[in-house]
């Protein structure tokens, strides 16, 4: 093993014991710069540079080759790979001095002794045999050379400091006033040389020192010495000692509070700050940001302690609160053992002693409610081993590099498990009322634990009675108050903290009560030329929340409700004229929107003017310009806005609403909309009502939907509505139709056409037309409803509407088939399976697929039929149509029986059947009960198959040609395949 010397002339000792000779001087230069770069790699270029700094000739490449040959002849064990990045010179830490050095120096600043440092830093110092590569000038090393020499000056200058707080000023003086004489422009080294003095009793020689030294810079810089060396000076005139002798910190010191009992949940949150706190390159910094009351400082502390053991020196906990960052320097200090005296007047001076006494450790450092990012900078340890971990109400982002975690409320199944800790086992019992608490606690922890801890005195307090104060909002922040925890005083702190123009925009997003905010919105609330400064404000600050863009490309906006009650309680001198052009603004959008879509609900629309627009036409057309996806995105507004408006324009918007939700077959969200309606005047209730039953109609209830739509009937004649009452009559045809009650469907769909007035429209009359054709074909009167069909579809191809055309043409396609006209009916199916995939009516698709299925397992063509089946029900399901879902499912059942599956079919079949039984069709149960005939047959069960027979036979009307119809396609399917 050769061992290599950089620190004085270049020397090689390999083996050890010879002392290899190098004459070239290109190989000397070669081996150093390898040297000085020991285990990087080293570019040609940079070395071609080395050796011939004149110029290369074109050898340069191959000499090079044999410089480095020569080097491994000469030098025993030399290793130097070659890669693509250039040559790298392997060499373990004991084989260079300059490493050797290195690693004494760490050692010294680890140390926390000064006895003990100045003996590390004094067995570096000796490894120097003189000027670094004394006796070769390579020029490309000069920069490096000259770094490495103020490397050794600062090594000598804490050595000197280390041993003149072990008070051996003594053994110092001379040795400093050498190193003075070579670098008179050294601040430290005179400072040290007058403390060395001062101590020594030559307090003039000490006043000397400084005099040379500010002459000499006032001489050669123009400057005054620097803070450090005024102090010292000032000292030394007082006669006190400039640097009090500094007791070893003791490590480690934990200054972390204690860690809660009741900590629940945040594990994704833990576990995030565990990989990047823990992963030990570098000094890894992470921001837990988040609006007041998530529980930022608890985590904080959890996951402190949590990492005690990967920071084995120390944990730092720093309130800093808009604390004065020197004071929180000075008690830091003062913590790590540096005595009152000794600690630096100068905030960046204090940053240093802060810096050094972390140097080499292993601490992780809490910067709790911090506010500046600039103060976080300050309290940044300098080297490898520390970590922080910061809070803040910001996420400050003026902080690089940091790895930034915003904290959200907590999940629903953690909230529940933190009330259960606080409160006991009632929450268990008193399950929807807990879920009141806190959904009105909107999952905050601190709300939460205000909530629970309030429950917790009490007892007797019903979780009923608390959720109803809570729920009420005037008086909510007053509720969630106990003892020194208020909700309204932790946001109150961030509030205050704002600008005056970001105050004023955080008071008028308060009176918005919107579930979230499209940019325009925001800036059209606030409507100040500082806007989007304000805002940004806002979200820096976490009172609101940046949440990205939404389907059209606008940005949105949240704010928390605890935080939006703040707000509101604040209020705002300004008049609501931005809150009117919002909601104006709102209402007028949904109208165009539902405009754009093509309108499937069958209910009629209600007459109107079209509301007035306050906002631009390009921003308008920007944000229709794909109307579903502003539906998407402000349904939950949209229903918010409902219980803002007068009768009138709450119909009107919850009509739009319906006609983005009827198409997507979003019963779920349509069916909550309209119920918030229920309660208001009897035109608008009625309305809703209609239109719930609808949605009851859709879902298969078919029984409970006839009830409802005949009430609605009767109510709407008494209003005078004419036209809804045509259309729940229309609705309740069909809906009769289902339940097999086809004469009284065909005298209810009369009744319909007779309420529509005379220029009723197409779609109105087409949904008439076709209750009519469906009551006839179940009547057997299948040439009268060919008819209905062949008018329905004329007056439909007048429109040039392809949805209505698609329609039209599935009620001719079936009644062709029923009439024997096959080619006729695979046409018309056809066609109206193409023109509605063109269309969003993706419920008209589905029920045209379905017909589309039954009419080729009709004429033969299986997989055709199997095909059409399969996307009818997928679509189906998508859109939450249950009796179209099943009818799909029982056709496909009954070719498994024909592939030879009949066993895997009879549950499924069973299934659909209950279902039906249920739903109360009669039809649709018979024919399920004829497909388990032919499954109980194919598995060798005649007594079941029996059994089902005769139950399909009592069900189904002999005159019901459609269902006749369907009983041909269905057994055709499971006819071997």
């Amino acid at each position: 093993m050769a061992h290599f010397a950089v620190l004085g002339p270049l020397a090689v000792e390999s083996p050890p014991g010879r002392w290899a000779v190098l004459r070239g001087e290109r190989q000397r230069t070669l081996l150093a710069v390898l040297l000085l770069n020991a285990g990087q790699h080293v570019p040609v270029d940079v070395l071609v540079e080395a050796l011939w700094p004149d110029g290369p000739p074109k050898s340069a490449t191959s000499n090079l080759h044999t410089y480095l040959s020569r080097l491994r002849d000469r030098i025993e064990g030399l290793r130097v790979e070659h890669g693509p990045p250039g040559y790298r010179l392997h060499v373990e830490p004991e084989e260079l001095d300059l490493l050797v050095f290195r690693s004494a120096v760490a050692e010294g600043r680890r140390a926390a002794d000064p006895v003990a440092a100045a003996g590390h830093f004094r067995r570096a110092l000796a490894l120097w045999r003189g000027p670094v590569l004394a006796g070769l000038h390579v020029p490309r090393l000069d920069a490096d050379v000259a770094r490495l020499e103020s490397e050794r000056l600062a090594v000598f200058e804490d050595c000197v400091d280390a041993e003149l707080t072990a008070g051996r000023h003594g053994e110092l003086t001379g040795e400093l006033q050498a190193m003075i004489t070579e670098h008179p422009l050294r601040e430290r080294l005179a400072a040290q040389l007058m403390i060395a003095l001062h101590r020594a009793g030559q307090q003039g020689s000490a006043l000397e020192v400084y005099r040379r030294l500010r002459a000499t810079l006032i001489e050669e810089l123009g400057v005054e010495p620097g803070a450090e060396a005024r102090r010292v000076h000032a000292a030394v005139l007082r006669g006190e000692d400039p640097v009090p002798r500094l007791p070893p910190a003791v490590w480690p010191v934990c200054q972390l509070p204690p860690d809660i009992g009741d900590f629940t949940g945040r594990d994704a949150e833990l576990a995030e700050l565990d990989g990047v706190l823990g992963a030990g390159a570098g000094v890894p910094v992470a921001v837990l940001s988040g609006e007041p009351g998530a529980g930022k400082s608890t985590l904080a502390v959890r996951a402190a302690h949590r990492l005690r053991a990967r920071f084995p020196d120390g944990q730092l906990y720093v309130p800093l609160g808009g604390r004065d960052i020197g004071e929180v320097l000075a008690d830091l200090l003062r913590a790590l053992g540096v005595p009152g005296p000794a600690v630096p007047d100068d905030v960046r001076a204090r940053a240093a002693v802060f810096r050094g006494r972390l140097t080499d450790r292993r601490v992780l450092v809490v910067l709790d409610d911090a506010v500046d990012p600039g103060h976080v900078r300050t309290l940044l340890p300098g080297t490898p081993g520390c970590a922080v971990l910061v809070t803040s109400r910001r996420r400050l982002s003026g902080l690089a590099g940091a790895h930034r975690l915003p904290l959200g409320p907590l999940s629903g199944a953690d909230a529940a498990e933190l009330l259960h800790r606080l409160a006991g086992a009632r929450v268990a019992r008193e399950r929807a009322d807990a879920e009141r608490i806190i959904a009105a606690c909107a999952r905050l922890p601190l709300a939460l634990r205000i909530a629970g801890s309030r429950l917790a005195i009490r007892p007797h307090l019903r979780l009923g009675e608390l959720a109803g104060r809570l729920e009420d909002e005037v008086r909510r922040l007053d509720e969630l108050t106990v003892s020194d925890l208020a909700v309204r005083s932790s946001i109150a702190l961030s509030y205050e903290g704002l600008r005056p123009p970001a105050r004023r925009a955080f008071r008028l997003l308060g009176r918005c009560r919107l579930a979230d905010l499209p940019a325009w919105a925001v800036t059209t609330l606030v409507d100040d030329p500082d806007a989007d400064e304000a805002v940004e404000e806002l979200v820096e600050a976490s009172l609101l929340e940046a949440r990205g863009a939404d389907g059209t490309g606008e940005g949105r906006y949240r704010m928390h409700d605890l935080v939006r009650l703040y707000a509101a309680e604040l209020g705002d001198p300004a008049d609501g004229e931005g809150l009117r052009t919002v909601l104006a603004a709102t209402l007028a959008l949904a109208d165009a929107a539902a405009a754009r879509l093509p309108r499937t609900v069958p209910m009629p629309s209600p007459v109107h003017e079209p509301p007035a627009q306050p906002l631009p036409d390009e921003l308008v057309e920007r944000l229709l310009a794909r109307p579903d996806d502003w539906f998407a995105a402000e349904r939950a507004n949209v229903v918010l806005l409902l219980g803002t408006l007068g009768a009138r324009d709450a119909l009107l918007l919850l009509d739009r609403l319906g006609v983005y939700l009827y198409l997507h077959g979003q019963y779920a969200d349509m069916r909550t909309a309209y119920e918030t309606v229920l309660t208001a005047d009897p035109p608008l209730a009625a309305v809703a009502e209609a239109t719930l039953t609808l949605l009851r109609h859709a879902r298969g209830e078919y029984e409970e939907a006839a009830v409802r739509y005949r009430a609605c009937a009767k109510e709407l004649e008494a209003l005078g509505d004419r036209r809804t009452h045509a259309w729940v009559s229309a609705n309740l045809a069909h809906c009769l139709i289902g339940l097999g009650r086809a004469e009284e469907a065909l005298q209810t769909a009369a009744d319909a056409r007779e309420l529509f007035t005379v220029d009723g429209s197409a779609a109105e009359l087409g949904w008439v037309r076709a209750a009519e054709s469906a009551a006839l074909l179940r009547l057997g009167r299948i040439a009268e409803a060919r008819e209905v069909d062949k008018t329905a579809l004329s007056a439909a191809r007048s429109t040039g509407d392809a949805r209505m055309i698609g329609e039209a043409l599935h009620g001719y396609a079936w009644s062709s088939l029923l009439t024997g006209d096959d080619p006729g009916a695979v046409a018309a199916i056809a066609e109206s399976v193409d023109l509605l995939r063109g269309t969003m009516a993706r419920s008209a698709l589905a029920k045209s697929l379905r017909t589309s299925g039954a009419i080729s397992a009709t004429t033969g063509a299986r997989d055709n039929a199997t095909a059409a089946f399969g996307e009818a029900r997928e679509l189906a399901r998508e859109l939450d149509e249950r009796p179209r879902e099943l009818s799909c499912t029982r056709a496909l059942a009954a070719g498994w029986i024909g592939e030879g599956r009949a066993a895997q079919a009879i549950p499924v079949l069973r299934a659909c059947l209950d279902e039906f039984r249920e739903m109360g069709s009669r039809a649709a149960t018979g024919l399920t009960w004829l497909v388990l005939n032919r499954a109980h047959t194919a598995t060798g069960d005649p007594k079941a198959a029996a059994e089902a027979a005769a139950e399909g036979a009592e069900l189904l009307d002999p005159r019901d040609a459609s269902a006749a119809a369907l009983r041909r396609a269905l057994l055709a399917l499971t006819d071997s395949a």
